[in-house]
């Protein structure tokens, strides 16, 4: 797999020097798409033959049959007419020349055409991608390049199952390399994987409606997806609700679906969910969103009903998120929202009021303070806010949390990828999923709760208000415990004073040993 991604980032990289990251980012990733959706096909098609040539067809029969979409459609692979096929695409990489009465054709328009082909046939992939293969700033030779790498790629072999799998992981390592190289606005379309893994292993969803008011480019559902898969639960449970403010990212978010197989309600079109609610009227049973930081610029209308808690600044929608979110939320939904540090401490523009009211309506379940350098698109250290209609025990949990929030500290885990990145591991997932299961006391939950100084602490909403309503974890766990060595204090003063002092007299002995060999040199 590590060979088939580097292989693939360096066809990617031969775009590199004909435009931007953000628009080869769309070149490539739409490539790396109609690749699979011609290999599904191809496969699905040597299937149908084998299957009815075992039963006795005939050539001509079995021949008419592969032409029937039904056969295709019905098991979750899209139709893929002749011309959008990929042995075709490769065939003419260079171009097509002028034949039977038809002009020349460059590759890009040949992708072009491909892309409206398939979109035609398939009407769920309307708004997945663009006809811009052939514009100006897309060198067609190295494109023509491109397509030649791609045709070392297979994402078949194990059944449609595993190549959606495969296509997934690729879109997904694709996606990662995008927003590294597009640095600062990577982070619009998106999200650390193990940050969005937090998240879902935290709220567990299971069914019912699942909402991202700034969907990026979808990678909280693909995750929800994931954890369905991984707990053998039925993938098509979760009813996708997303929205969008971005066109490009919007389309990459619809792509992003179409490649793990997942039906989603991402809005007509894009639109900004502060201007315009593309689902207004429904309610979600889990929100989750990484949703832009501190932004000062947002469409404010101080008359919206979704203020319920104080009417958020104009300088920085952090607190306009939390309640636009909130409002979304059933009677027992939940949600969690990524955003930075400083929003679980401000108190500029009526924004320590409102988090004062949510605290006193008792929303908040959880307060997690991440490490930094999760995000290669910003130094922010970044928090995650965890909600809950109902915190009574019930089929959420069998602990009764109604007046109480969870604070995890959990800045000193993971490990460095590299010299800007931070990760984190399974065991460090795990270890802060576990941790809020236990204290909820859901179904999976693998212990009791114990609060673990500098780790994690239930705090009541009487302590809290006293803090003036700061939700910042570190404030409330303390610092950890140091184990206790056994040595009585007065004997440890004792020797550590002794080994000071021959450390003192050693640096003494070095110092006039350096000053006798400079004194020679002279």
């Amino acid at each position: 797999m590590k060979e088939l991604k580097d292989t693939l980032w360096k066809a990617a990289d031969r775009l590199r020097g004909s435009m931007d990251a953000s628009q080869y980012k769309d070149v490539v990733l739409g490539l790396v798409f109609l690749r699979y959706t011609s290999d599904a096909f191809d496969e699905r098609r040597a299937q149908i033959e084998t299957e009815l040539r075992e039963d006795g067809w005939s050539d001509a029969a079995i021949a008419q049959q592969t032409r029937d979409i039904d056969e295709y459609t019905g098991h979750g692979v899209f139709w893929v007419p002749e011309h959008a096929r990929w042995s075709y695409l490769a065939q003419y990489a260079k171009g097509k020349p002028a034949m039977d009465g038809q002009p020349a054709k460059t590759i890009g328009e040949l992708v072009d055409d491909a892309i409206d082909l398939l979109i035609g046939s398939n009407p769920q992939l309307k708004g997945t991608m663009q006809r811009l293969y052939n514009r100006d700033n897309v060198d067609q030779r190295r494109l023509g390049e491109v397509v030649d790498l791609f045709n070392a790629l297979k994402f078949v072999g194990n059944g449609s199952t595993r190549a959606r799998d495969l296509l997934g992981e690729v879109y997904e390592y694709f996606l990662g390399k995008f927003a590294a190289a597009e640095g600062k606005r990577g982070g619009e379309f998106f999200t650390p994987p193990v940050v969005v893994r937090t998240l879902v292993e935290i709220l567990e969803p299971t069914s019912g409606r699942i909402y991202d008011p700034a969907c990026g480019s979808g990678g909280m559902f693909v995750q929800a997806e994931k954890f369905l898969e991984a707990h053998d639960r039925d993938r098509t449970a979760l009813s996708i609700y997303g929205q969008e403010l971005n066109e490009r990212t919007w389309r990459l978010a619809r792509m992003n679906l179409a490649v793990h197989g997942l039906n989603g309600n991402l809005g007509s079109r894009w639109q900004d969910s502060f201007a315009r609610d593309l689902h207004d009227g429904v309610q979600m049973d889990y929100v989750l969103s990484n949703p832009p930081f501190n932004v000062k610029a947002w469409a404010r209308n101080e008359d919206d009903p979704r203020w319920r808690y104080g009417v958020p600044p104009a300088g920085n929608a952090n607190y306009a998120w939390l309640q636009l979110v909130l409002s979304k939320l059933t009677d027992d939904g939940r949600a969690g929202v990524v955003l930075a540090n400083g929003s679980m401490s401000s108190n500029s523009g009526g924004e320590g009021q409102i988090r004062a009211q949510l605290v006193e309506a008792d929303l908040v379940t959880c307060m997690l303070a991440l490490p930094t350098q999760l995000f290669r698109s910003t130094g922010i250290p970044v928090c995650v806010w965890f909600f809950a209609k109902d915190k009574s025990a019930g089929a959420q949990g069998s602990v009764d949390r109604r007046g109480e929030v969870l604070f995890i500290d959990a800045r000193d885990m993971g490990y460095m990828v590299d010299r800007a990145e931070r990760s984190l591991s399974d065991e460090d997932i795990q270890t802060i999923a576990g941790t809020y299961r236990a204290w909820r006391g859901t179904e999976s939950a693998t212990g009791e709760y114990e609060d673990v100084p500098g780790f994690c602490r239930s705090v009541s909403l009487a302590e809290i208000k006293e803090a003036d309503y700061a939700l910042t974890p570190g404030r409330y766990v303390g610092s950890p415990e140091v184990e206790d060595d056994g040595e009585p204090l007065e004997e440890k003063i004792d020797r550590l004073t002794k080994e000071l002092i021959a450390q003192f007299d050693q640096s003494a002995r070095l110092e006039q040993t350096v000053r006798e060999q400079l004194g020679r040199v002279r």
